[in-house]
C-alpha cells in the first residue's frame, strides 16, 4: 500500500482505487499536455528543418536536415529590425499610458462613495458586449486626425474593460478598509491615500496589468494594418505578415521558381512565429508568478 503523506494521526495510505484514480488523472493530464505542447514543438523543428522534408511529412518528432535559411532570410530584412524597434516603442508607451488610466480608474470604481458609480459601471460594461464596428471606428480616428500616426495604434489599446474590472476587484478585495479609515483619521486626503498607501500595496496588480497590456500590444497588428500607411511605422507583426505574403506570391519572379518560392514560404511561416514570439517566451519564465496572480485576481468575486 502506497504512503503519500504523513499527518498527526499517522501516515495516509492509498487504497487500490486511489492509485487507479491518480494513474488515470496522470494519463489524462499527460495527454492534454502533449496536445498543447506538441504543436509548439513542431513549429520549432519545422522552422529549422529542410522545407522539402516538412512538405513531405517527414518531420514528426525531430528536425530533418537542419537548416537556418529561413531565419537568415527573415533577419536579413532590414525592416524586420525596424519592426522590432517600432513594436518595442509602441508596447512601452502603451504600458505606461494604460497603467496611468487603468489603475486610477479601477481604484475609483472600487469606491462606494464614487458619484454615479452605477452609471459608470454600465458605461464601461456596454462596450464589453457591443462594438461600433470598423467603419465608425475608422471615422472616429479620421476625425481626430490620427490616421497615419502611431497614436492610432497606441491610444485604442490603453484601456481594456476586462483589465479595468480586474483592477477594481483587486482593490475591493485586497485593500483593507480599516487601513483607509485610519489614514483618513490621520488627515490624509484621497490623493495622498492613493499615492502613498494604495499604490505601494498594489504591486501585484500593477505588474499583472503591465504584462497583459504589453503582450496585447506586442501581438497586435490589426490597427496598424488599418491606420498606418508608412512602412517605417509598421510593427513587427505586420512586417512579418507582409514578408510571408510576399514569399507566397508564387509568380516565379526574382529568379526563383514557383516551387522554390512555395518551399521558402512554408518555412518562413514557421520562422515568423518564432521570431515574433521569442521575446515573450524568454520573458515568461521571469513573470510566470504574476500571470498566476492575475488568474487568481480575475477569479475573485467583484
Amino acid at each position: 500500500m502506497t504512503v503519500i503523506k504523513a499527518s498527526k494521526k499517522g501516515p495516509i495510505r492509498l487504497t487500490k482505487g486511489d492509485r487507479v484514480f491518480y494513474a488515470i488523472n496522470a494519463i489524462v493530464l499527460g495527454l492534454l499536455a502533449l496536445i498543447v505542447l506538441y504543436p509548439l514543438y513542431f513549429i520549432v523543428i519545422a522552422a529549422i528543418s529542410d522545407p522539402d522534408a516538412v512538405l513531405k511529412g517527414h518531420v514528426v518528432l525531430w528536425p530533418v536536415d537542419i537548416t537556418t535559411s529561413g531565419f537568415a532570410r527573415i533577419l536579413a530584412e532590414g525592416k524586420v529590425w525596424r519592426g522590432y524597434l517600432n513594436t518595442i516603442i509602441y508596447t512601452a508607451i502603451t504600458v505606461v499610458l494604460a497603467l496611468l488610466v487603468t489603475i486610477p480608474a479601477g481604484w475609483a470604481l472600487s469606491r462606494k462613495t464614487l458619484p454615479g458609480k452605477k452609471f459608470w459601471m454600465i458605461f464601461f460594461i456596454i462596450p464589453m458586449f457591443f462594438g461600433g464596428g470598423l467603419i465608425p471606428f475608422y471615422n472616429v480616428m479620421s476625425a481626430l486626425d490620427l490616421t497615419g500616426k502611431i497614436w492610432a495604434v497606441i491610444l485604442p489599446s490603453i484601456l481594456s474593460v476586462w483589465n479595468l474590472f480586474m483592477t477594481k476587484t483587486f482593490f475591493e478585495s485586497s485593500i483593507p478598509t480599516g487601513l483607509l479609515e485610519a489614514a483618513k483619521i490621520d488627515g490624509a486626503g484621497e490623493y495622498k491615500i492613493f499615492g502613498l498607501l494604495v499604490l505601494p500595496l498594489s504591486k501585484a496588480i500593477i505588474a499583472v496589468m503591465a504584462l497583459y497590456y504589453a503582450i496585447g500590444q506586442w501581438n497586435s497588428y490589426f490597427n496598424a494594418m488599418i491606420f498606418l500607411q508608412d512602412e517605417n511605422l509598421y510593427p513587427l507583426q505586420l512586417i512579418l505578415k507582409e514578408i510571408l505574403l510576399a514569399s507566397e506570391n508564387t509568380t516565379g519572379g526574382s529568379g526563383e521558381t514557383i516551387l522554390e518560392q512555395y518551399r521558402m514560404a512554408n518555412q518562413i511561416k514557421y520562422v515568423s512565429v518564432i521570431v515574433s514570439s521569442l521575446p515573450v517566451m524568454l520573458l515568461y519564465p521571469f513573470v510566470q508568478k504574476y500571470f498566476a496572480q492575475g488568474v487568481m485576481i480575475g477569479s475573485l468575486k467583484g
